[in-house]
C-alpha cells in the first residue's frame, strides 16, 4: 500500500510533535523495528478490521501511538486501500447556508369514530 503524501506528512508531523512533548513516547518513536510505512499499514489493518469507512483524526492518531508503544505488534501486512485526509470547511460571511425547504410539512391526523355496538340484549326501555 502506498499512502498519499498528505496522509504521511500529517501522521509524521503528529508523531514528531508527540515525541517532542512526551519523553516516554520519544523512546518508543525512535525504535529501529518501527517505521512510518509499517505504522500506516497497521492503521489500515485496524481500520479494515472494524469495517467502518470514516474515522476521527484522534482515533487514527491513537492507533499510530499504539503501534509505536506496543512491542507485541509485528510487521503488518500491506493492505490495498486509499486514505483521504479531510480538510475542515471554514465558515465565512460570504458563503451561503444550505437551502432549507420553506414549505412546511403538514401532518394530517385522522380521528377514529367510536364504533357502535349493536345491542343484542333487551333493556327496560325496549319492553
Amino acid at each position: 500500500m502506498k499512502a498519499t503524501e498528505q496522509f504521511k506528512s500529517v501522521m509524521e508531523k503528529y508523531l514528531s510533535d508527540t515525541a517532542q512533548n512526551d519523553s516516554v513516547f520519544a523512546q518508543n518513536f525512535t525504535k529501529a523495528s518501527k517505521n512510518l510505512e509499517n505504522c500506516i499499514n497497521y492503521i489500515f489493518g485496524e481500520v479494515k478490521k472494524t469495517g467502518f469507512c470514516a474515522f476521527d483524526d484522534q482515533e487514527i492518531f491513537d492507533m499510530a501511538v499504539k503501534y509505536y508503544t506496543d512491542d507485541s505488534i509485528g510487521i503488518p501486512a500491506p493492505i490495498n486501500c486509499k486514505a483521504v485526509v479531510s480538510q475542515l470547511i471554514k465558515a465565512d460571511l460570504f458563503t451561503s447556508a444550505p437551502v432549507v425547504s420553506e414549505t412546511p410539512v403538514q401532518k394530517t391526523e385522522t380521528v377514529k369514530s367510536p364504533k357502535t355496538i349493536a345491542q343484542q340484549t333487551l333493556t327496560l326501555f325496549d319492553l
